[in-house]
């Protein structure tokens, strides 16, 4: 037996963010003075307020907005240590690069498979806590085979959404054998680690991995029955946007430093009946002081753009969607409705989902009461702690109405 109602009527919304144009104005299906009606963990209904249908229970929003749970299909959040002092060197004028990862894996590899579920669930608790119902996570943080396997197996109990990416870097072991270390990841440590998860990953980048290393890792992912993402762009101009579009992967996260054939390339993949999604990580340039992705040229040339968090205790230790929808209003060119649509819808795309980033009736009813009248806020009020209520699957697991 459960003690869920059968029915819940959120009512008094203000502002109802559907992410559907045919319930509500724009591309995010914004319905004002509206209602919403929850059953079996699924949105049942949605529309004015005027014209809700009666339910078990009614739970008053008091003139506040209600829209998706974020949608961060970017993190690595199983790891262990700290790295603050790396960060405070690179505020004094230390470049960042991806070597950084290296110290992580150290203290990764010392951790307990305790300590690592404890910190791990602690980072979901406080995503969740700030609007994000939906969350991937990678490995990357072992980069051997029995500490890869252990870290999709942590990240596989806080979310659905798993990623091997033992081609984060070159492990410090292997340095002077990075092929023979690219023949690991896709030997052994993929045949141990694919059951465990739904996608693969590889950083191409200088000072990660190049592009045949790159595609290699990708084949034998695929391969392995896992679907492709893809770190691209980040540091400079490279293969990874071309790589990601010819291997149809799902997304190409970072996309900082892209060329005018980068932006085609990822307009025309936004076509297809399997997108390739561009993934800006406003954090990661914000906490490196790179130069922010240039939204406004992909949005305009039609390519899909998601917001992730990419999470992780080097290059951007935040897990909060709202303070990335602000950067990339504020320093990006994306009008509000663009970033949380692309926190939101976009990040569901980026991780091939129909059910989540909206909130038209069928979908899960992941939904975020703010402490304000409309979504607008989430950029207007940057570090303001605006989240008043989390639901997931209809069920009611942060905050208070």
């Amino acid at each position: 037996m459960t003690d869920t109602p059968r029915a819940v009527l959120v009512d008094d919304i203000a502002t109802l963010v559907t992410n559907d144009p045919g319930l509500g104005r724009g591309s995010v299906g914004e319905i004002a003075d509206a209602a919403l009606v929850i059953e079996d963990g699924r949105v049942a209904w949605a529309g004015p307020r005027a014209q809700a249908p009666d339910a078990d229970v009614r739970v008053d929003a008091a003139g506040r907005c209600v829209l998706p749970g974020f949608v961060d299909s970017h993190s690595h959040i199983v790891f262990a240590g700290d790295r603050s002092r790396e960060f405070a060197a690179r505020m004094s004028g230390r470049p960042y690069s991806a070597g950084g990862i290296r110290t992580t894996v150290a203290a990764t590899r010392d951790a307990s498979d305790a300590e690592l579920l404890a910190g791990a669930r602690r980072l979901v608790r406080e995503a969740r806590a700030q609007g994000t119902t939906t969350l991937e996570v990678k490995s990357g943080y072992g980069l051997t085979v029995a500490d890869e396997e252990r870290s999709l197996a942590v990240a596989g109990r806080v979310t659905d959404e798993v990623t091997f990416l033992g081609a984060h870097v070159v492990a410090p072991e292997y340095a002077d054998d990075p092929q023979g270390y690219v023949d690991l990841v896709t030997g052994p440590m993929l045949e141990a680690c694919a059951p465990h998860a739904r996608w693969v990953d590889v950083f191409c980048e200088r000072g990660a991995f190049d592009e045949e290393a790159s595609r290699r890792v990708l084949a034998a992912g695929v391969a392995r029955g896992l679907l492709p993402r893809v770190h691209g762009n980040q540091l400079g101009e490279g293969p990874g946007v071309r790589l990601a579009v010819e291997t149809r992967a799902a997304s190409v996260d970072h996309c900082t430093h892209l060329t005018a054939e980068d932006v085609d390339a990822l307009a025309q993949a936004a076509g297809r009946p399997d997108p390739t999604v561009a993934t800006l990580l406003p954090g990661v340039d914000f906490s490196t002081r790179q130069p922010y992705p240039d939204a406004r040229a992909l949005i305009d040339a039609g390519a899909l753009v998601a917001l992730a968090s990419d999470c992780n205790p080097g290059s951007c230790f935040t897990s909060s969607l709202a303070f990335c929808v602000a950067v990339a209003v504020r320093d990006m060119g994306m009008t509000p409705d663009e970033a949380v649509w692309a926190a939101t819808a976009g990040g569901a795309r980026a991780l091939r989902r129909t059910d989540v980033g909206h909130l038209a009736p069928g979908a899960r009813a992941d939904l975020t009461l703010l402490e304000a009248p409309n979504h607008l806020y989430l950029a207007y009020r940057p570090g303001v702690p605006l989240v008043a209520a989390v639901w997931k699957d209809g069920e009611l697991v942060s905050g208070r109405p």
